[in-house]
């Protein structure tokens, strides 16, 4: 396995553990835009559209599934933004690790967390946008006890939604066309996510989550959120 603690840095790529992202800016914007699950296709294809008509920093995820190789195992590279959700992550694929190894595993996840956070931050008040697409069941029903206010349309597929975690935000959104949840309460159990650790840090961050395959729609979320 890699012992490697320092997080690469180009022009166009960068890594995080051992697995690289790559880099696309168009003009100056605050704003910033992450694909996180290689098997999420439609995701990947609505943000790359969205980056070609509007101003911000796009991170893809160069993996093609769901989850990342890391070490002796696997980890879903969206349950790592803790040191309990890297536990569980790490556990899932991997129950039986050794203390010692367990420990350094979840140190190096710490140090490059930071880092990769750094890089991924939105400036000045910008938002940071997260593409994802379910195909599982997921849907807003599931996030419903974990949010502070909720306007869910009945003319919407509640496997398409939005997240915010910024009140802001949710006020902006809340009486378009999508499903939308507030999330700006931090939850008793960490499970890693990226959009909690955006709000412990008082980041503004908005999920866009569709049903994989559902481009048009994708497109037309984050057309949305942009002119709202």
């Amino acid at each position: 396995f890699s012992s490697n603690l320092n997080l690469k840095h180009s022009s166009n790529t960068f890594s995080f553990l051992d697995v690289t992202f790559k880099i696309i800016e168009n003009g100056v914007s605050p704003n910033r835009y992450i694909w996180l699950h290689g098997d999420e296709m439609t995701a990947k294809m609505a943000l790359n559209n969205h980056m070609k008509e509007y101003a911000g920093t796009a991170f893809f995820i160069q993996n093609e599934g769901r989850e990342i190789p890391f070490r002796s195992t696997i980890i879903d590279p969206n349950r790592v933004f803790s040191r309990i959700g890297s536990y569980h992550a790490l556990k899932k694929f991997k129950p039986n690790w050794k203390i010692n190894s367990l420990e350094q595993a979840l140190d190096q996840i710490d140090e490059e967390r930071d880092r990769f956070l750094k890089i991924i931050m939105p400036k000045d008040g910008g938002i940071l946008i997260s593409v994802h697409n379910n195909f599982r069941g997921y849907n807003v029903k599931s996030e419903i006890n974990k949010s502070q206010k909720t306007s869910i349309k009945k003319n919407q597929n509640p496997r398409d939604f939005i997240l915010c975690t910024s009140e802001k935000d949710y006020k902006k959104l809340e009486n378009g066309p999508y499903n939308i949840v507030l999330q700006n309460e931090l939850p008793l159990i960490d499970d890693g996510s990226l959009s909690w650790a955006m709000l412990r840090q008082n980041i503004r961050y908005i999920n866009v989550e569709t049903r994989l395959g559902y481009l048009t729609k994708q497109k037309k979320m984050l057309y949305f959120i942009e002119n709202s």
